[in-house]
């Protein structure tokens, strides 16, 4: 529930004075058209990275592996490029780092970490 907080008003407000100090320094047009290139390459970025995940996940399965790994790409994919849709250079670069493979790496052992945790507080359950 604190990140809730964090999430519904602090980052929209940081948002909001990225994008008026960005709109006074490099001017308004251009602030919007940036908005719109970072939303585009997020969109094929996303489908081109989701459809990677969905090949790996399958090979996995087809050789009798739980595809774990492709799951949280999954995921970080899902999240990504959601951020990089919604209008804002704060969520830009969090969605870019979680779809883009190298800095996506750095991030899963944390991804891995929060599910691990969440899992053995009973937070989430698994059903074998």
């Amino acid at each position: 529930m604190r990140y809730l907080l964090f999430f519904l008003i602090i980052i929209p407000a940081l948002e909001i004075g990225v994008l008026l100090y960005s709109g006074k320094t490099i001017g308004v047009i251009p602030t919007i058209l940036l908005i719109f290139a970072t939303g585009i390459a997020g969109a094929y970025l996303a489908k081109q990275q989701g459809l990677e995940t969905i090949r790996k996940a399958q090979q996995q399965i087809s050789y009798g592996k739980m595809p774990g790994d492709a799951l949280i790409d999954g995921i970080c994919i899902l999240v990504g490029g959601c951020l990089l849709l919604t209008p804002g250079f704060i969520t830009d670069l969090i969605g870019f780092i979680l779809l883009l493979p190298p800095t996506r790496i750095v991030v899963k052992p944390f991804i891995t970490r929060m599910f691990r945790s969440m899992i053995n507080k009973g937070n989430i359950t698994i059903i074998r």
